[in-house]
């Protein structure tokens, strides 16, 4: 987990579940995004606060350090390791949050092929997923390493059945805590650890394998099939 997910609805319907209440500044735009089927590597839209302001941002899902060229850009980080191992510590302080509407996964199946499963929250509303990672912040330029990781935990409860890793999403007050640059490294580390969303808040259907290919993009690969 997680390697794909989709990210439709547009990010002034994901900022108002958050209730912040100061002005975004939106540099991804006011149209749907209509992203159904967003694979590594796909720029897609995160939230970060500076000097207590929240910015939208479109930024490359995945990200290594510089002195790690050879080997691919992780798109995960583990919730257990993030914090302590070398390998995230130059972005653990650059937390952000990642709004989608739903991730995908694939279950072995009966036929020896793979079958993609959708999960989202139960009750259809937005996802916020735990992330860090190297994004410009006002008066810098964009870079090329910029880019972030979504953290992930172990899966409990149903969500087993499907994954052994989740990503780790937060309510909206939580989400609202981890983006504040005033929550401290310490308490950031312990809501990852123990405060994500359990299995209960999640709902998962089987879905068409199209959405294996992420060539295909159309509404129809979020719909349960039997």
């Amino acid at each position: 987990m997680c390697g794909r997910l989709s990210q439709y609805r547009g990010i002034h319907d994901f900022v108002a579940v958050l209730s912040i209440p100061d002005a975004l500044i939106n540099h991804v735009g006011d149209a749907p995004l209509a992203r159904y089927n967003a694979a590594p590597t796909t720029a897609l839209a995160v939230l970060h606060q500076h000097d207590q302001q929240l910015y939208a941002d479109n930024l490359r899902w995945g990200w290594r350090p510089h002195w790690a060229k050879d080997r691919a850009a992780p798109i995960n980080a583990r919730a257990e390791k993030v914090a302590h191992g070398p390998f995230f510590r130059a972005i653990w302080r650059h937390r952000l949050i990642v709004p989608i509407d739903n991730w995908f996964e694939w279950v072995d199946a009966a036929d020896n092929t793979r079958q993609p499963w959708l999960i989202r929250r139960a009750d259809h509303g937005a996802v916020f997923c735990a992330a860090i990672g190297e994004f410009p912040t006002p008066g810098t330029p964009i870079r090329e390493d910029d880019g972030f990781v979504i953290i992930t935990a172990n899966s409990v409860g149903g969500l087993l059945d499907i994954h052994d890793r989740r990503p780790v999403v937060f309510a909206a007050e939580l989400a609202r805590e981890w983006l504040d640059s005033a929550t401290p490294l310490e308490r950031a580390e312990q809501m990852l650890l123990f405060e994500g969303e359990t299995s209960d808040a999640f709902a998962w259907h089987k879905v068409d394998k199209a959405v294996g290919n992420s060539r295909n993009q159309d509404a129809s690969l979020i719909e349960a099939i039997t």
